[in-house]
């Protein structure tokens, strides 16, 4: 456990160290004021499809970008959104079923199917952050299908045997339900925050004859960076000390 947690903060690590350079260079310090906050975010998650039997949960990789809007009354209350641009869903271990093909059906009989079905997540989540600076946030998740298709594996004479089927035409465009989850921002540099969030899809997956009371679940184990937050505050700081400066009049100037 402790050696897949490392290899995960590695791995974010890296990422967003490169991404974070890549956006800096776009952005600047221009997404980020004293009631906006912008960064990247990224993790594991862990999805599954309600009511499929024998299915197993499905890992994989989260990686996007965040806004946290402030409300200018009370700053602790705020507007959590962004887009969640990599978030496979699916899962695995699911039963095979017939290609409609005497060959392929022979070859994956006996054999497993994977489900991976990625989207364009959309959070739009109301977030509170107490004094301690543990947040709770909750609120509706909108979905925006990119891919979908089911892989088909089997072992044949010690060696593994895949099939892609593109089953995309299969599955909702739009998927939606409920986001809630709750975490940690750090008051360390520029404010990295821990949250683990939890995804409950209100919109069936297939669509047409398939099955009615399928949805996606999914858990989601993220950190967030702040991108030039600190260069933002430090451009604040500079220009209110510029104007606090005291104008002399000239004939104190000129005193000696």
């Amino acid at each position: 456990m402790k050696k897949g947690f490392l290899i995960f903060i590695t791995f974010f690590c890296i990422t967003s160290a490169q991404s974070q350079v890549l956006i800096s260079l776009i952005f600047g310090d221009k997404l980020n004021s004293e009631f906006l906050e912008f960064g990247l975010e990224g993790g594991v998650n862990f999805s599954t499809i309600s009511n499929m039997g024998s299915s197993a949960t499905n890992p994989g990789f989260n990686l996007g970008f965040y806004f946290d809007l402030r409300s200018r009354k009370n700053p602790a209350w705020m507007i959590n959104t962004g887009v969640i641009v990599k978030s496979p869903m699916g899962a695995q271990d699911i039963p095979v079923y017939s290609l409609n093909d005497a060959n392929l059906d022979n070859t994956f009989a006996g054999g497993s199917v994977n489900r991976e079905i990625r989207y364009f997540n959309v959070p739009i989540l109301i977030k509170y952050q107490f004094k301690n600076n543990i947040y709770v946030k909750a609120g509706p998740q909108f979905g925006l299908l990119a891919k979908a298709f089911d892989q088909f594996k089997n072992e044949i004479n010690n060696d593994d045997v895949i099939y892609k089927k593109n089953i995309r035409d299969q599955i909702h465009v739009i998927d939606a339900g409920l986001a809630f989850g709750t975490g940690y921002h750090l008051n360390v540099g520029n404010g990295l925050n821990f949250t683990i969030q939890y995804y409950y899809g209100l919109v069936t997956v297939m669509k047409g004859d398939g099955p009615n009371n399928q949805f996606n679940r999914s858990w989601y184990i993220t950190a967030g960076i702040p991108i030039g937050k600190g260069k933002a505050a430090q451009k604040r700081a500079e220009e209110k000390a510029e104007m606090n400066k005291v104008i002399l009049p000239e004939d104190e100037k000129n005193k000696p």
